[in-house]
């Protein structure tokens, strides 16, 4: 299915996800069989639109997060667009993952750090060193100023942002940082320091 179809079938919160979601996976220019792990299920956007540009996408969030953004209805979004096929789910955790060393090429968080407790975030990314493979690619998308308020106007109790670089500190990472209209974009590439 065309994008463009996409957000007018998904609405409005996926066409303010889109943007800079979709600049990135552009940018990264990921090979087509890429194993990707997506962090943190919630609606399934993300996956969704990892789907619609052609990648076969595992995305999981823990069973116990009863938060109002864990548990929607990611297959529903996926069926709509004609994408369910290429989506995988399975309940983790990020700071716990079951997945052998090394089995990812790209592992995405997108808008998930802020939601892990402030103590859990350097587990979470040391679980996402230790299963992504050589050279693989850490992808970290946090709202930004613009993002914050677009967010705040539905969920004025919703966590401020996280900079992922504060928990990268002694670990084999590379950081680019990439600045969009409301999410900014923070690359980890591991092994090229």
């Amino acid at each position: 299915m065309d994008i463009t179809q996409a957000k007018v079938i998904l609405g409005e919160l996926f066409s303010f996800i889109f943007n800079d979601a979709d600049k990135l996976i552009k940018y990264l220019k990921l090979p087509e069989n890429s194993k990707m792990l997506d962090v943190g299920t919630g609606m399934g956007y993300f996956a969704v639109l990892l789907a619609l540009n052609g990648y076969t996408v595992l995305t999981g969030e823990p069973e116990s997060d009863n938060s109002i953004y864990a548990k929607r209805d990611w297959l529903d979004n996926a069926k709509k667009v004609g994408v369910d096929h290429l989506i995988k789910f399975r309940a983790f955790d990020a700071q716990d993952m079951p997945f052998d060393d090394n089995t990812f090429d790209v592992i995405f968080f997108f808008g998930v750090l802020h939601h892990i407790n402030e103590n859990s975030r350097e587990k979470a990314l040391h679980e996402s060193v230790r299963t992504s493979q050589n050279n693989a690619v850490i992808c970290f998308i946090e709202p930004n100023q613009n993002g914050m308020k677009m967010v705040k106007k539905h969920h004025p109790s919703h966590p401020e942002a996280a900079d992922p670089s504060k928990y990268i500190k002694g670990l084999n990472l590379s950081l680019e940082k990439k600045k969009g209209e409301f999410f900014d974009s923070f690359i980890l590439r591991k092994g090229c320091i």
